[in-house]
């Protein structure tokens, strides 16, 4: 057994695609020999900035030996079949093999070099690599078949044992030279097997592991801080990318001016974070910190003074534009943007945003008049009118991120109400809690619903450019979490009016609403079935009331009580179904004596229906399908002892009547006919 060693060499690999890079050549890898036969004892990949490799270990020196057995045609069968089986096998006839009167190929094929197979798979698996974007250099890329990797290929190193795997992609032939650091060691490392691998790379500053990189800036920035009295806002993502941006990671503490801490600590943060991927950092107090962490990719002879001192003055740079930007907004009232809103588009025959600032403001005022009547619809529409106003700002144009972040801030500083600002902070946020921040919330994303569905741009299979769907759920997010009584055929129905558009099916955005209601619900555990059940009654669109209803009914068929009764409703519905239903003039007092289970079956549905229609006029879920277990015992006994085909007409009329209240009586609750089971 041996161990084989890959690495691909090339220009800097976006830290995005590392990971997953390292991912897919492992699998990519496995796949391929696995093809051969040859599965290795262990595998691992690492991945740098200018690397991708792998080691497989306990390989074979050459695949096994392996016998195919291919079924043929009959004996005696047409000869032009046995003629292009023998075509397709290479064999003649007297070498295949008959059994139980059909005929086999049986081939030997003999076992083949490992460091073949390597050969043939490493070149296959390069030129199919699914890198998410990729490019051709040189003077091959003028053809379209020229080798595509993520950035220019410089070499690979083959080595099976102490041994080079012998191969080319695109005139890079494999060998067993790599080169170090870019900067501390810029030359050329020989390896000599895969065991020496990644002690050489490190003796010359280049740590392959991606995880290992993570965990040294992760316990060196945190060391840091602590000396320094402070702590590291956690932030693993920024962990992985700088451990994506470097082959030797050396955290360092720097500072910066704390005037410019007048600015939001969003507008700093994302500055840090985002622009500069430095570690953001808190005082004692869990206070923004005038302080960062930068990651270097080399040890500098100074201990890092000058690389902090040169990131401090990008930084300082990016913080004095953000200031100019926070300060110029300052000097306008947040209404005072609203007037450039009409020039800036909300969508190609959907208005200005000028506009849908106004659909928005009535909207919320509506919702608040009609289902938070405690709250003042003005404050609601005063919201509802600053919702997109800091589109417009210098601040929210730089930072587009920003966005309903700074609307709260400016609108606080202008003297707004606390639940304008609050409105104005969340209105991205997915769940919005608070009366004034639903509303407004809720009048936007339903606004857009209704703008775009009106003009048939709705999601198609995995298709959702405009985040229809994700709408969709943030208004069921919000309405569950507020414990809002909303009826969202009248609120869409408003939101028709206020746009003054006609074209909406609001049936089919009521149909959206409840995909995307079975989709959350399901992550919660509740059976989309039940939902389907309670939808299917029709008028029902107060999602409070319909998830109540749609738990108590799932408590309810997991008892033995419920799944009994579910058994006797579909049989009495199948019965119904294949006599057609109930003849239109059956008698209500049929002129015959009932059996005892049949008139019990009756005077049960005259007690159990009238309890189950007033509990759930009382939204007493529980006690409606209390009232409907109490038809389980009856309707079971009607079953076993009642003959509902009776060759007596009337009997059989008044039987199938009866079968009718029990499907009646269970759709006071739900259409039983959706349920599963």
């Amino acid at each position: 057994m041996t161990d084989f060693l890959l690495e691909l060499l090339s220009e800097e690999i976006p830290a995005r695609m590392q990971e997953k890079a390292s991912a897919d050549l492992a699998r990519l890898f496995s796949d391929e020999l696995a093809k051969a036969g040859l599965r290795p004892d262990s595998l691992t990949s690492f991945v740098t900035p200018r690397r991708l490799a792998l080691i497989a270990r306990g390989l074979p020196v050459e695949t096994a030996a392996v016998s195919e057995e291919t079924k043929g045609p009959k004996v005696g069968a047409p000869p032009q079949a046995l003629e292009g089986f023998l075509r397709k096998t290479g064999l003649t006839a007297d070498q295949l093999v008959e059994r139980d009167g059909t005929l086999f190929a049986l081939v030997e094929k003999p076992g083949r070099a490992t460091a073949a197979v390597l050969a043939e798979a490493i070149p296959a698996i390069v030129r199919a690599f699914p890198w998410p974007k990729s490019m051709r250099w040189g003077v091959a890329s003028q053809s379209t078949s020229a080798l595509r990797w993520v950035r220019p290929l410089q070499g690979v190193i083959a080595l099976l044992g102490d041994d080079v795997v012998p191969f080319e992609i695109d005139g890079i032939a494999s060998g067993a030279a790599t080169v170090g650091h870019r900067f501390h060691h810029p030359g050329i490392i020989t390896i000599g097997n895969a065991d020496d691998y990644e002690a050489k790379l490190r003796a010359c500053h280049v740590i392959v592991d991606h995880a290992e990189r993570r965990d040294i800036i992760r316990a060196r920035a945190t060391e840091l801080a602590s000396e320094a009295g402070l702590s590291v806002v956690p932030d693993e993502g920024l962990v992985a990318e700088n451990a994506g941006l470097t082959e030797w990671p050396v955290p360092l503490l720097g500072h910066f001016d704390p005037a410019f801490l007048e600015v939001p600590r969003e507008v700093i943060q994302l500055t840090l974070r985002t622009n500069q991927k430095y570690f953001v950092l808190n005082d004692a107090a869990g206070k923004l910190a005038p302080a960062f962490i930068c990651t270097a990719n080399i040890t500098a002879k100074d201990g890092g003074v000058g690389i902090v001192a040169g990131n401090g003055k990008v930084l300082a740079a990016r913080l004095s534009d953000a200031k100019f930007f926070w300060e110029q907004d300052l000097k306008l009232r947040l209404e005072d943007y609203l007037p450039k809103l009409e020039s800036m588009l909300f969508y190609e025959g959907m208005g200005t945003l000028r506009a849908k600032a106004d659909r928005i403001a009535d909207l919320a005022a509506w919702i608040a008049e009609a289902y938070f009547p405690e709250r003042d619809p003005e404050t609601a529409r005063r919201a509802g009118l600053l919702a997109k106003a800091d589109l417009a700002t210098a601040m929210v144009g730089e930072f587009p991120e920003l966005q309903g972040i700074m609307g709260g801030y400016y609108a606080e500083r202008g003297g707004e109400k606390p639940g304008s600002v609050s409105a104005l902070q969340q209105q991205y946020v997915g769940t919005v809690e608070g009366c004034i921040p639903a509303c407004v919330a809720l009048a936007d994303r339903i606004d857009t619903l209704v703008a775009f569905f009106a003009r048939g741009i709705k999601p198609t299979g995995s298709k959702d450019p405009f985040a229809l769907r994700r709408a969709a759920l943030q208004i069921i997010q919000t309405i569950l979490a507020n414990g809002t009584r909303m009826k969202l055929s009248a609120t869409i129905a408003q939101a028709k009016s206020v746009q003054g558009n006609d074209a909406l099916d609001s049936a089919e955005l009521l149909d959206f609403f409840a995909d995307r209601l079975k989709v959350q619900q399901r992550e919660a555990g509740v059976r989309h079935d039940l939902i389907d059940a309670v939808f299917a009654l029709g008028g029902e669109d107060d999602l409070v009331r319909l998830l109540a209803r749609v738990n108590a009914l799932q408590a309810f068929v997991e008892t033995e009580d419920g799944a009994n009764l579910l058994a006797g409703y579909k049989r009495a519905a199948n019965i119904l179904r294949k006599e057609g239903g109930v003849p239109a003039d059956v008698p209500t007092q049929p002129d015959y004596e009932p059996e005892p289970a049949e008139a019990a079956l009756k005077s049960a549905l005259e007690s159990a229906e009238p309890r189950v229609k007033a509990a759930i006029e009382a939204e007493d879920f529980a006690a409606a399908m209390s009232a409907l277990a109490s038809l389980r015992g009856p309707i079971d006994a009607f079953f076993d002892k009642v003959i509902v085909n009776d060759p007596i007409a009337e009997k059989r009329n008044a039987r199938l009547a009866l079968l009718e209240k029990i499907r009646v009586a269970a759709h006071n609750v739900a259409d039983f006919s959706k349920i599963e089971g």
